[in-house]
């Protein structure tokens, strides 16, 4: 390898670029170049023609060309999905080490204009000068051959999908979206509160949550520990409980006889020890195998919280009681569901965006939720149109389209009562569902995809939903039958949002805890926030692994989460 030629710091500067200057970025913290400051320019990287400069990233493709004389490679450093064409001469590096796919290369090099009539599509490359450092790869055992591999193969390989094309290009646009989630609300003021994993309250009332305990492992110690060390038997206790006598006899004869007080002091001490042993082996010939019970129940307040504790279903309740002291506020984090479910919808651990608006009802509930989505889907229009065009490509053609309805066309609005009439209506000209259509029941998915997709051909909020379908906190409407709930519904994945107006009275929401069968006690602190300074207040939660899935247009949820979690699947 030749002598390491750091290019001229003028040319590795971090600047700022325009549409028709000169220059490249350096990547934050590294003296290389990101590969997306070169090919994202207008000209495609043509005016940069003639500068030294140094990138790093993952060959893709190589080929050795001109019988071995030099070699070109199509670089990827995740920036962004295209790649730079690098071209390697033979006396620079071994070029059988450099070409095989997944190779990590860092080099100097010289941007210059490729050959007219070469075929490539770029309109620069890099022709190197001198290869810094080489990440080699066994081209017989490397896992992610060049051939199209599917989504559903490389779930299998979680610690290196990153690097195919998609799910690099889905891990861009997550990130782009979260971007878009902080920047959205803190534009409206709202403060990001971080709630709980941890918890001891039933959100949703669903009863499938995980456990967080340490009573299993509690329990393996114990029944280790009585292997090792066979309990007291009967005669073990009633000997010990005799030298406790014995010892007490002692120091009652001492002090009788008015013995001198170190006398009496070192018994009182034997007396002591005694007394701790005896109390020792009667506690521990009480151990029983398995896990603490009383009462027939497990006892969990020898459990780590001294109750009962779950990973989270929803953050809600916890950041209410900072809207109910802060105003407007919200959380975004993971979240866990327990059910058994091996749907492409599901997974154990997802994450939620969940605002939370105090001095607001349902409408400025809707307002905001639809505010937010068009932001996202206009935020992905603007930061990410280079992955959304390798999604239109790969996965659903009509991806970018579906954003660009959803970023520019008012929701529509209704009411649950109309929707259930418009599904009726569908019925009865000839369309069949899979599931039931009545008052009463919640929507399916396939409700809400026909009536987004087909009546309204745009994004919908239902709201006023029937109280029995939904959460005890959801404001009771006057009419007593519903709730002032809603749901956003949009194209391709059916609903998106769902939030509500919360249920301020307390005597109203007490009722509804009772009528729902939840036990008064954990939700106790939430009653206080009704009964000290209660507040009109809403709030909604978005899944965003859906709203991935909805941009997307990826089927399955599994591929827009860079570790899923489902049942029998918990990897790396």
């Amino acid at each position: 390898m030749a002598d390491e030629i750091v290019p001229p710091a003028n040319q590795l500067a971090a600047v700022s670029l325009g549409n028709d200057g000169s220059t490249v970025q350096k990547a934050q913290f590294s003296n290389r170049v990101l590969i997306r400051t070169i090919l994202d320019r207008p000209d495609g990287g043509a005016k940069l023609a003639g500068q030294k400069i140094r990138i790093g990233g993952w060959v893709k493709t190589g080929r050795e060309q001109g019988k071995g004389a030099f070699a070109f490679l199509e670089v990827n450093d995740g920036s962004c999905p295209a790649n730079l064409q690098v071209m390697v001469d033979s006396s620079l590096y071994d070029l059988s080490k450099l070409v095989a796919t997944g190779t990590c290369v860092t080099v100097d090099g010289v941007l210059k204009v490729p050959p007219e009539g070469k075929g490539t599509k770029q309109r620069i490359e890099l022709s190197v000068v001198n290869v810094i450092d080489v990440g080699t790869v066994d081209a017989t055992k490397y896992p992610l051959p060049k051939t199209k591999l599917t989504l559903e193969f490389l779930r299998d390989v979680l610690h290196l999908r990153s690097r195919t094309n998609s799910i690099s290009a889905v891990a861009r646009i997550r990130n782009a979206l979260a971007f878009a989630t902080h920047s959205f609300f803190q534009e409206h003021s709202f403060l990001y509160i971080h709630t709980p994993i941890i918890t001891t309250s039933d959100c949703e009332g669903a009863g499938e949550m995980f456990q967080a305990t340490t009573l299993i492992n509690y329990t393996e110690r114990l029944e280790q520990d009585l292997i090792d060390n066979p309990l007291p038997t009967e005669a073990d206790v009633e000997a010990a409980r005799l030298i406790v006598k014995e010892r007490g006899d002692v120091v009652a004869k001492l002090k009788a006889a008015k013995a001198s007080k170190e006398e009496i002091t070192a018994a009182v001490a034997q007396l002591k020890i005694a007394k701790e042993s005896f109390a020792h082996i009667e506690e521990r010939s009480k151990l029983k195998p398995g896990l603490p019970k009383k009462d027939g129940n497990i006892d969990y307040s020898k459990d780590f919280f001294g109750r009962q504790a779950f990973l989270t279903v929803s953050g809600q309740l916890q950041v209410e009681t900072y809207a109910c002291a802060l105003s407007s506020v919200y959380t975004f984090g993971p979240t866990f569901r327990a059910e058994n479910s091996h749907t492409s919808r599901h997974l154990a651990e997802f994450w939620m965006v969940e605002p939370e608006i105090a001095f607001a009802d349902l409408e400025d509930d809707m307002n905001c939720a639809e505010a937010y989505v068009k932001y996202m889907c206009k935020w992905l229009l603007e930061k990410c149109y280079d992955d959304m065009e390798l999604m239109a490509k790969n996965f659903d053609s009509g991806c970018i389209d579906r954003l660009k309805l959803v970023e520019s066309t008012p929701f529509g609005r209704i009411t649950y009562t109309e929707a259930i009439e418009l599904l009726v209506e569908a019925v009865a000209k000839g369309k069949e569902f899979d599931n039931n259509v009545e008052w009463g029941v919640d929507l399916a998915s396939e409700h809400e995809r026909y009536l987004t997709e087909v009546l309204f051909q745009k994004p919908l909020i239902v709201y006023n939903y029937p109280k029995g379908i939904k959460a005890f906190y959801m404001r009771l409407n006057d009419d007593e039958k519903t709730v002032a709930a809603m749901d956003v519904l949009v194209p391709k994945v059916g609903e998106l949002i769902g939030g509500s107006q919360r249920e301020e009275r307390y005597d109203v929401i007490k009722k509804r805890i009772e009528e729902m069968g939840l036990p008064i006690e954990p939700y106790e602190w939430y009653l206080d926030l009704r009964r000290y300074g209660t507040v009109k207040h809403c709030g909604f939660g978005l899944g965003f692994e859906r709203m991935i899935l909805f941009a997307t247009g990826i089927d399955n949820i599994r591929d827009v989460i860079p570790f899923p979690r489902y049942p029998g699947k918990a990897d790396l």
